[in-house]
């Protein structure tokens, strides 16, 4: 028999397990299942092996809201939020709810039970689970392997090409010319990390990112370390939500004023021989594309002792010991990064079908940017693009708890987002940045109006999502 679930979460990486975490507790009677395709929970915190990963958020919004990140650093390396992640799975008890080398491939709903029937690939062989509540906390991309685009002349180099999503973990580069290719913040976070031991990094770009030095351990949250943690912690976080969110304002209203203080701030921390206006002046304006955060300043600092250095120009061709640029300069290496970018997979790749009709993604409209619309009982986490991405996945998460209670009380299994013909569409992300483009015809639109428009802003979605009624027009129930 077909075994049954009253709720079931694909994912188990930083949105999966909060989202488990808390249905766990506040609906400990329903019965739940985390359903993880690769062998070990973690999500990208376990698949991300280069030198120096680390958040590009600071720990205090990256960080659960109803479990506080205790470490020291703000900006904190990947084996640590790997260890905050499983540690809240072991206190909230969803390491026993992970069932491992479990890969959802289609999801079919059926309006006549209210049920989803679930196929899932897993080592001895395929079968299926049905399912009152689905929830896709899969992330956004493609687990499998990174925007990896073949330059000319690249099998002409007798050199290591590797891109980030699958660094070897036997890979040596001590003593090597290293090329990273890339600007973005994989490329800003390997620099400086494999600088120490590389004869040279050189950090070829095509074209700029904004990026900015940020505190390594956040000044207030040390001077605030005597408080009680209960009221220390909602400080610290409410000082980094606003700070990024008034960053983010002001590049819509004012970015003159944010790109010339960012300027300013970069001019300071660059040895005086590097052009800011030739390697760090983007031709768009801050967040527009995601900015980058460096921990200390330490890309700039591995620039100022000569152990890296930047050239912004195009890639003409791979040579047999490294790349030829289209001025005509040639940069010897031993070893190519290609840190590159994501490829864009909504949903895991997951397959959806409503009462025997496959669910084309970009048909849909994205409803407070959780739900999808005609997709009953179908909830999915994509996080901020401005901002920490727990920020989001926590507000989700509340919403659904607050979702599954409101049809508990009243009586219903099904609930669906029913689109208005007279809302206009826009695209899902208003971002530039390249994964985003490649992807547009892949993921839902968005609304011109709420609650089918995502602002991109946390005290809004605070309102919308954790706070207005459950009712409000556009949910039906059933």
């Amino acid at each position: 028999m077909t075994e049954h679930l009253d709720v079931l979460v694909v994912g188990a990486g930083l949105s999966g397990i909060g989202t488990a975490a808390q249905l766990r507790k506040q609906h400990p009677h329903r019965s739940l299942a985390v359903l993880e395709m690769r062998d070990v929970s973690g999500g990208t915190w376990d698949l991300f092996r280069y030198p120096g990963v680390r958040s590009d958020s600071d720990m205090f919004t990256l960080g659960y809201r109803w479990r506080p990140w205790r470490g020291e650093k703000a900006l904190a390396d990947g084996p640590s939020i790997l260890q905050y992640v499983r540690d809240v799975a072991r206190e909230y008890g969803v390491d026993e709810l992970i069932r491992y080398r479990q890969r959802v491939v289609r999801a079919d709903w059926d309006s006549a039970t209210a049920r989803w029937t679930v196929q899932v690939e897993t080592p001895d062989g395929p079968h299926e689970i049905s399912a009152g509540f689905l929830l896709g906390c899969t992330g956004y991309y493609d687990y499998e392997g990174g925007y990896a685009p073949v330059f000319p002349g690249q099998d002409e180099f007798a050199g290591q090409v590797v891109h980030p999503q699958q660094w070897p973990e036997d890979l040596d580069y001590t003593g090597k010319k290293v090329v990273v290719i890339g600007s973005g913040a994989t490329a800003v976070t390997l620099v400086p990390a494999m600088a120490p031991d590389a004869e040279h990094v050189t950090m070829l770009q095509r074209s700029p990112t904004y990026i900015l030095s940020a505190p390594g351990r956040d000044p207030i949250a040390r001077r605030l370390q005597r408080l009680p943690e209960r009221i220390a912690y909602p400080i610290v976080r409410w000082k980094s939500i606003l700070i990024a969110l008034a960053s983010y304002q002001l590049s819509r209203k004012r970015p003159d004023v944010l790109r010339s203080f960012i300027r300013k701030n970069t001019i300071k921390a660059l040895p005086p021989e590097i052009d800011v206006d030739q390697h760090f002046k983007p031709t768009y304006d801050p967040w527009d594309q995601r900015l980058c955060l460096v921990p200390d300043g330490d890309l700039f600092q591995a620039l100022r002792r000569g152990t890296a250095s930047i050239v912004t120009d195009t890639i003409e061709t791979f040579t047999e010991t490294g790349i030829r640029l289209t001025s005509g300069e040639e940069i010897e290496a031993d070893l190519v990064v290609t840190a590159t970018g994501l490829k864009i997979l909504p949903f895991g790749g997951i397959t959806l079908g409503v009462d025997g009709q496959d669910v084309k993604v970009h048909d849909t409209m994205a409803y407070k940017a959780l739900m999808l619309s005609g997709v009953p009982n179908f909830a999915y986490t994509i996080g901020y693009t401005n901002a920490s991405w727990t920020l989001k996945a926590d507000l989700v998460t509340e919403y659904v708890v607050r979702l599954l209670r409101h049809m508990d009380e009243h009586g219903h299994r099904q609930v669906v987002a029913e689109r208005d013909p007279a809302v206009g569409e826009r695209p899902f992300m208003d971002f530039s940045s390249g994964y985003v483009l490649r992807a547009l015809d892949e993921v839902p639109v968005q609304g011109d109006r709420a609650p089918w428009l995502l602002k991109q802003n946390y005290v809004s979605d605070v309102r919308t999502i954790r706070r207005d009624d459950i009712e409000d027009g556009v949910l039906r129930f059933a």
